[in-house]
């Protein structure tokens, strides 16, 4: 099931983001670096969760995960500057998505729609950090 989310995530974000890159190749080269970016966020955050659990694990996982995923864009955009502030918002987009999707998952019977709810926030907040974190890269590149 986490193989199949992932897949749908990355190849669904590419087909909605990679236009926050200039050029005709923006889609290849947004896939160049989005996915080594969401691998690291995947396997820190993982870590994290499995080390830790839910609670903890999933903060940590969050804050660490975001550091891991904007480390890398910054290195393929060379946007060092940015960094702080890309990961703060990335961080706040990313845990807003995922943990207020989560009040509304637990709670409920575990069926298709809290699911599909939980995945639709999470996916707002990730990708709306996504965003900012390719705008603020690129705009601190530039300064």
């Amino acid at each position: 099931m986490y193989a199949g989310c992932t897949l749908v995530f990355v190849l669904g974000t590419g087909l909605m983001l990679h236009r926050l890159l200039d050029g005709a190749r923006s889609y290849a080269r947004f896939n160049t670096m989005f996915f080594p970016a969401f691998i690291a966020y995947a396997v820190v955050w993982s870590i994290a969760w499995f080390k830790l659990g839910f609670g903890r694990g999933e903060w940590i996982g969050s804050a660490a995960g975001c550091a891991a995923f904007v480390a890398v864009l910054a290195a393929f955009l060379r946007g060092w500057r940015g960094l702080l502030s890309a990961w703060l918002m990335l961080f706040l987009c990313h845990s807003a998505g995922y943990f207020i999707g989560g009040v509304l998952y637990y709670p409920s019977d575990h069926g298709v729609v809290p699911k599909l709810l939980w995945g639709l926030l999470y996916g707002l907040g990730f990708g709306a950090g996504i965003g900012f974190a390719f705008w603020q890269l690129q705009r601190a590149n530039k300064h």
